[in-house]
């Protein structure tokens, strides 16, 4: 059992609020965006709105939603995803949002354009160069008519966000899909001023953030999701030092990004030599805003992409995760798996009881618990 020592001190770190734009998250627990596969037609359901607001309630600070595609036909790959624009699938965010603030929380939606991922030949899949995240010949390289709309897409979506209810928007610059791979030399090999240096990849990005920091408020957060790894690629790195993600970052930064999302496999590695920093620790140091980490928190099997999906993993402690929160190295803990097989982690992780938790199985993918 865990101590009462133990339970103030997680309540001294977790259980605190912290103010992004004109938003103050109640404590630093955020669910992690998970595709779920599970709004017909791009429509949010009734249950859609239950599943989050139930974690809401249970003290989940900070709600990222699964993500949502922007309005282009080629950012659409997977059945089943929710969409962020048309009437009907706007309707369902906005009870999703409102059964969300009833329950105590904050949300956000993850926007989201999947790049080379889409299978369809019709249209083709948005990319950089034409290249795939294997290297391979994949889709076509966007021409500067593609790359405006897409922005302005990006741009509209948030705007409707703001709209109907939303505290703030995530965009997904992560895990291969089109916006990070604009940001990595592997899959972006364009030699005009959205190629080669780290800060003209980073180009497309930064015109996205100021898009979108155009369309809605001032204070309205914009969060913005990167990664080193890509679905396809575990070993893949936009940076190589904190010097080459910083000229990354930067652009980002005077674009209007309030904060980031940080994405690993394992919260608890560090993220380069020298220092035992994970990805949102140096993303805080170089950049000072607000961060999220996320990568197996309260499990004992790390995330492994979509095959992750399919691998059972037992609880684990948040011991390790809580000393880096003590250091300030990040600002907000996000949680995946965990919450999916427990939809009370974060009040069982505030009352000190995660011992009561129950193990990830895949079996929970196949409805809205």
């Amino acid at each position: 059992m865990t101590s009462v020592v133990d339970t103030t001190r997680i309540r001294r770190l977790l259980d605190r609020p912290f103010t992004v734009g004109d938003v103050t998250v109640p404590n630093r627990i955020v669910m992690a965006p998970m595709t779920r596969n599970l709004s017909p037609n791009g429509v949010p359901g009734p249950d859609v709105a239950e599943y989050y607001a139930r974690r809401a309630a249970n003290n989940v600070g900070l709600i990222v939603t699964e993500g949502t595609y922007i309005n282009r036909a080629a950012a659409v790959a997977y059945d089943g995803v929710p969409h962020f624009y048309g009437e009907r699938s706007l309707a369902g965010w906005a009870r999703v949002a409102e059964q969300v603030h009833a329950a105590g929380g904050r949300i956000v939606p993850q926007l989201w354009h999947t790049g080379v991922a889409r299978t369809a030949t019709e249209p083709p899949a948005d990319s950089p160069s034409g290249v795939g995240l294997t290297g391979l010949p994949a889709g076509k390289a966007m021409t500067q008519n593609d790359i405006d709309d897409t922005v302005a897409a990006f741009a509209e979506a948030a705007a409707a966000a703001q709209r109907h209810g939303f505290d703030g928007v995530e965009l997904h610059g992560a895990h291969g899909y089109l916006i990070d791979s604009f940001l990595w030399s592997g899959t972006n090999r364009r030699t005009d001023g959205y190629g080669g240096a780290p800060a003209s990849r980073a180009r497309f990005a930064a015109e996205i953030v100021a898009a979108v920091r155009a369309a809605v408020s001032p204070g309205f957060p914009i969060f913005f999701r990167l990664s080193q790894w890509k679905a396809e690629n575990y070993q893949a790195r936009i940076a190589e030092t904190p010097a080459e993600l910083d000229q990354i970052l930067a652009p980002l930064v005077a674009a209007g990004v309030d904060g980031f999302h940080a994405s690993t496999r394992r919260y608890w590695l560090p993220e380069f030599d020298g220092s035992d920093l994970n990805l949102a620790g140096w993303v805080k140091k170089l950049t000072g805003k607000a961060t999220v980490t996320v990568g197996s928190v309260g499990l004992d099997q790390e995330f492994l992409g979509a095959a992750g999906w399919d691998k059972q993993a037992s609880v684990t402690g948040i011991d390790a995760l809580l000393d880096r929160l003590e250091r300030d190295e990040f600002d907000f803990v996000a949680v995946g798996r965990a919450l999916l097989a427990n939809p009370d982690w974060a009040a069982k992780a505030l009352q000190g009881r995660l011992d009561e938790t129950i193990a990830y199985d895949r079996a929970v993918l196949k409805s809205l618990n």
